[in-house]
């Protein structure tokens, strides 16, 4: 069919706007792909991401299991038969010349001393260690003026009359065995054994009771056991995120322990935190203990992902020039620890940013 003049004009024109638009389009795309028409010049891309080459100390670390507790738990039996008639709570602490538990309405009271009670304190005893931390105990309370010695004489009983008096009970001027449990400072009650009401006979556990001071403990695996030396220093992964530094204060002799139904050979080592308050309210929690096995001071470091490897052996670095220019130079990994490497390199320097991989 055969168009009229003037269809045959319109219909051109509008073929012709098409084209148009479409050349324009193309160009348009040209122009975003190549940053707006700018070739880009050889050598230079664009920038990811980068870090600091930094001086720092690096520490490579074997990390093992542990838990944060209270050291030195220890079991409290009753000194003599009886009912219990009061139990403190389990977490509370209990101060020197305090209350740890009572049979038939009489308390039990902390005093301090190494030696545990053994004997009824009373005159006409012989002497002892145990009359001389009776008599340090009520002098820190308040009631024995003397010089504490091991002898109990006339002012080591009215020390104890007085005490009694103070505590509202019989002024006896003498202390029945069990009346008074001995600790080398205040004590927390990590666990109530006993139950109010219960008639229990001498001997019969009532308490479990630890110090107030924080400490990890955690088993190494006996292969990594030269890693832990009384005294050395480690650092403590605590729950919240935060991290904290310890000593080692004690390593134990190899023993056998079951870690999912496997048999395991772990060395237990006792940890003494430097900071306790790090550990805030923490009364118990599982930690991370990272046992130090190398170290170096002040040395040149990277993160581990700026590492690249050249096409000719070895590792380098992309080191940053200006906001799109990098050059690779050659680097020398040393230590890695912590996520970074330690690097020596002629041309690397504090201060630098050198690439790492975008996340």
């Amino acid at each position: 069919m055969t168009l009229p003049a003037r269809n045959r004009r319109r219909r051109r024109a509008w073929v012709w706007s098409i084209a148009v638009a479409a050349v324009v389009a193309a160009a348009a795309v040209v122009a975003v792909r190549s940053g707006g028409g700018a070739a880009q010049k050889p050598g230079h891309k664009r920038v990811p991401g980068t870090a600091l080459v930094e001086r720092r100390t690096l520490r490579e670390t074997v990390t093992a299991p542990g838990s944060l507790g209270y050291s030195g738990a220890e079991g409290l039996s009753a000194g003599h038969a009886g009912i219990i008639t009061r139990l403190p709570r389990a977490g509370s602490r209990v101060k020197l010349g305090g209350a740890l538990y009572s049979i038939d309405d009489r308390p039990v009271r902390l005093l301090r001393g190494h030696t545990p009670m053994w004997r009824t304190l009373a005159s006409g005893m012989s002497d002892g260690p145990d009359v001389r931390q009776l008599e340090q105990s009520l002098a820190a309370l308040g009631y024995f003026s003397g010089a504490p010695d091991a002898h109990f004489d006339a002012m080591t009983k009215a020390a104890i009359r007085r005490w009694q008096d103070a505590c509202e009970v019989k002024e006896t001027g003498t202390i029945r065995f069990g009346q008074v449990a001995f600790a080398t400072g205040d004590v927390r009650v990590a666990q109530t054994v006993a139950h109010l009401g219960d008639r229990v006979a001498a001997g019969t556990a009532v308490l479990k009771l630890s110090s107030l001071r924080k400490v990890v403990s955690a088993q190494l695996k006996s292969a990594n056991q030269a890693v832990a030396k009384v005294g050395g220093d480690v650092t403590v992964d605590l729950p919240s995120g935060k991290t904290t530094t310890g000593t080692v204060s004690g390593v134990g002799a190899p023993e056998q322990v079951d870690q999912n139904g496997t048999k395991t050979v772990v060395v237990p080592v006792t940890i003494t935190l430097d900071h306790p308050s790090d550990a805030g309210s923490l009364q118990q929690a599982s930690v991370l203990v990272d046992f130090p096995t190398a170290s170096r001071k002040n040395v040149l470091t990277v993160p581990v992902s700026a590492l690249i490897a050249l096409p000719d052996g070895g590792y380098g670095v992309e080191v940053v020039r200006d906001a799109a220019t990098t050059e690779t130079i050659q680097a020398q990994p040393g230590l890695f620890a912590g996520g970074f490497v330690e690097v020596t390199g002629d041309r690397l320097a504090a201060g630098q940013r050198v690439v790492v991989p975008a996340l």
